[in-house]
């Protein structure tokens, strides 16, 4: 008698546990309009602004970038061009 209580919890795991999965396949989500705004994901426009602003900052970085290189390959070449 246990053993048939036992196959029936069982079978019950069994089948939480393919709904779990099928929801991490997002199948059976629960609510369509969160599965359906999630399969139709679109391209992500960034304005003229935006990447000027963008552009502008990485020109920055590159600048400092520039500057510090020269900054530390400067001493280094007139230390060795005198040779004292």
């Amino acid at each position: 008698m246990a053993l048939v209580g036992y196959q029936i919890e069982k079978q019950r795991i069994e089948e939480k546990i393919r709904e779990l999965q099928g929801q991490l396949r997002g199948k059976n989500s629960g609510s369509p309009a969160r599965a359906g705004a999630s399969a139709r994901q679109t391209k992500r426009v960034l304005s003229a602004a935006a990447r000027a602003r963008i552009a502008a900052a990485q020109r920055k970085r590159w600048a400092e970038h520039r500057k510090r290189a020269a900054a530390a390959k400067a001493p280094a070449v007139k230390s060795a061009g005198r040779g004292e």
